[in-house]
């Protein structure tokens, strides 16, 4: 019997399922890292670590994948990350929307799988 991934962000408040998917890049906002059309296995639940690729969903309901930077706090105090396109000139990160709380931080990119794999430090550098 074949298991199929889980494709997409977690629902809000919490998620069941297994935990890797995937996620597919659209637009520019991590170039040179990722390009449009990438699809990514992300863990859900995997606790980031500064210079982690997340997938994340800010305050107005977008879910992005942008780079984990730095733990901060929220303006309600709840922890957080600061998160930051590789493209600084293109899509929106926390400089437009600032922190976003840990329970939004949905999932870790562990791999590239297409369109050829690219694993862990390279990744993570920028």
């Amino acid at each position: 019997m074949k298991r199929r991934l889980q494709r997409g962000p977690a629902p809000r408040g919490g998620r069941s399922g297994p935990p890797f998917g995937t996620a597919l890049v659209r637009g520019r906002s991590m170039v040179p890292t990722l390009r449009e059309g990438d699809l990514l296995l992300v863990r859900y639940g995997a606790p980031p670590r500064p210079g982690d690729l997340v997938v994340a969903r800010f305050v107005d309901g977008t879910v992005a994948v942008k780079r984990a930077v730095e733990e901060r706090r929220t303006r309600s105090g709840a922890a957080g990350w600061w998160l930051l396109s590789d493209n600084p000139d293109e899509g929106v990160d926390s400089r437009h929307r600032g922190p976003v709380p840990e329970v939004d931080v949905l999932a870790v990119v562990r791999l590239r799988v297409w369109p050829s794999p690219r694993v862990g430090r390279r990744l993570r550098d920028r």
